[in-house]
C-alpha cells in the first residue's frame, strides 16, 4: 500500500507544558482551590513575567481572541489585553515533556521522526493492520496523549509528508484533519501562500509583488517564473502547492549520522541580514566537507541558540540530494527566516544528514531532470572549482563578496 504520514503537533506547547505543571504543583501543594489553567484564559508564555520584557513563545485560544500572536513583543501583547497573564518558560521542563510524549509515541509505531521539541512524523503504513482506519488510529493516539498527560494534540494524516504537517495546522486544538494528494485543490490552494510550509515573509512579499497571493496561485504557477525570482526556493515552494514530496519518515537515531558546523558569534545578531554571512560561511564549510567525503545530504538541519542559552532547531528534506553550496544555503536560509522568534540569537549551526554517496542513483521527477542536470550541476562544477582552489592556495584565497565585509567567528564541529 501507498505509505501514510501523521504529522504530531502540541497544541500551544509551552502553554500547555506550563500549566500542566502548574496543576501538578497545585495538587502537591493542596491549592488546587485556587489553581487556575492557563489555557482557559487570556495567556502567554514568554519573557520575564516580572520586568514584562521579551516576547511571546507562546498564547492561550483565549489570548488568540485579542490579536495577540507569537513573537511578538510582550509590552504590545499587553496593550491588546491589559489583564493577560504571563508566564515565564521552563526549558528544563519542556524538554522532559518531549522526551516523554515521543517515548510514549514510540509505543504506538517506532518509525518516528522527531522534528522539533513539539512536534513529530510517524509512518502509519507499518501499524495500518492494527487500526480500522489512518483516521480511527490518529484518533486514538490522540485521545490517549490527552487522557495519559493532560495536552492535546493535533495530527495532520496525508501520503505526503508536507501535506500532513499542513493538515495538522488546520483548525486547533484536539482535533485530526486529512490532507491527502487528491485534496489539496479543496482544502490547501484557497488558503494564502503564508500558510504553505517555508513560505516566509521574504518569500511571501516577492510572490505579492508577482501577483501570487493563494497557494492555488502558486500551484498554478510558471516553475520557471518562480525559480528566476526565488531560485531553488521557488521550486520547493512550486512543488509543495503541487503536494509533491517523496520524502519519507527518518528515525531520529539514523540522522546521527552527519556533518555539520556551528558558530558562536562574537556579538549576539539581532536580524536576519546579521545571520546571512554567517550562515552562508557555515554551509560552505559543511558543503565542502561533503564533497571531501563524496556524500550527498538528504536532509538539512538549521540550529539557532539565543541569547538567554535556549535552542531550537527545524529540518527539512531536500527535492533531491546534493551538496551544491548555493542550494544548501538557500534551503537553510528558508529554515532559519521560518525558525527564528525575533529575539537575539548567540550561536548557529547547520548539520548534513541522511547522507548518500554522490555515485548512487537519484530518483528524479521530470520536471526537476532538466533542472538537476542543467544550473544544479553548474553550481557543483563551480563549488568543486573553489575547493581546489582553496587546497592550494588557502581558505582566504577566494571567498564570496557576501563574505568579504565579515568579521571572522569561533567554529565548532
Amino acid at each position: 500500500m501507498e505509505s501514510i504520514f501523521f504529522h504530531i503537533d502540541v497544541n500551544s506547547a509551552f502553554l500547555s507544558w506550563t500549566a500542566i505543571d502548574q496543576l501538578q504543583k497545585a495538587k502537591e501543594t493542596d491549592t488546587l482551590d485556587s489553581y487556575v489553567d492557563l489555557r482557559d484564559i487570556p495567556s502567554i508564555i514568554g519573557g520575564d513575567s516580572a520586568t514584562r520584557h521579551g516576547i511571546v513563545l507562546a498564547k492561550s485560544i483565549p489570548a488568540k481572541k485579542y490579536g495577540i500572536s507569537t513573537a511578538e513583543p510582550i509590552a504590545s501583547a499587553l496593550k491588546k489585553c491589559p489583564s493577560l497573564v504571563i508566564a515565564s518558560p521552563d526549558h528544563h521542563s519542556y524538554s522532559a515533556h518531549s522526551h516523554a510524549l515521543m517515548e510514549f509515541l514510540s509505543g504506538y509505531c517506532p518509525v518516528i521522526e522527531q522534528v522539533s521539541i513539539d512536534e513529530c512524523y510517524m509512518d502509519y503504513t507499518p501499524i495500518c493492520r492494527d487500526f480500522e482506519s489512518p483516521q480511527a488510529a490518529a484518533t486514538i493516539i490522540k485521545d490517549s496523549v490527552r487522557e495519559t498527560f493532560g495536552f492535546t494534540v493535533n495530527v495532520g494524516i496525508s501520503d505526503r509528508k508536507v501535506l500532513a504537517k499542513m493538515a495538522s495546522d488546520f483548525k486547533k486544538p484536539d482535533l485530526v484533519h486529512t490532507l491527502y494528494a487528491k485534496e489539496i485543490q479543496a482544502k490547501m490552494w484557497p488558503l494564502p501562500v503564508s500558510s504553505l510550509l517555508m513560505c516566509g515573509r521574504s518569500s511571501q512579499e516577492t510572490l505579492r509583488k508577482l501577483g501570487i497571493s493563494t497557494i492555488g496561485d502558486l500551484a498554478r504557477c510558471d516553475k520557471q517564473l518562480l525559480a528566476a525570482h526565488l531560485k531553488s526556493h521557488g521550486i520547493l515552494l512550486w512543488e509543495y502547492a503541487n503536494g509533491i514530496d517523496s520524502s519519507v519518515v527518518e528515525p531520529n537515531p539514523a540522522q546521527a549520522k552527519g556533518i555539520g558546523n556551528s558558530t558562536t558569534m562574537p556579538t549576539d545578531a539581532l536580524s536576519i541580514e546579521d545571520m546571512k554571512p554567517v550562515l552562508l560561511k557555515l554551509c560552505e564549510s559543511v558543503c565542502a566537507r561533503l564533497r571531501k567525503a563524496h556524500m550527498y545530504a538528504g536532509t538539512i538541519t538549521v540550529e539557532i541558540k539565543y541569547s538567554n542559552f535556549h535552542s531550537c532547531s527545524h529540518q527539512i528534506a531536500l527535492p533531491s540530494p546534493d551538496y551544491s553550496s548555493t542550494v544548501i544555503y538557500e534551503t537553510s536560509l528558508s529554515l532559519l527566516q521560518e525558525l527564528w522568534n525575533g529575539t537575539p540569537v548567540r550561536l548557529l549551526g547547520v548539520r548534513a544528514t541522511r547522507l548518500t554517496d554522490e555515485t548512487a542513483p537519484i530518483q528524479l521527477d521530470l520536471f526537476s531532470y532538466q533542472e538537476h542536470t542543467g544550473q544544479t550541476e553548474k553550481n557543483r562544477k563551480l563549488d568543486k572549482t573553489i575547493d581546489a582552489i582553496r587546497r592550494k592556495y588557502g581558505e582566504g584565497a577566494i571567498m564570496r563578496g557576501s563574505l568579504l565585509s565579515h568579521t571572522d567567528t569561533h567554529s565548532s564541529n
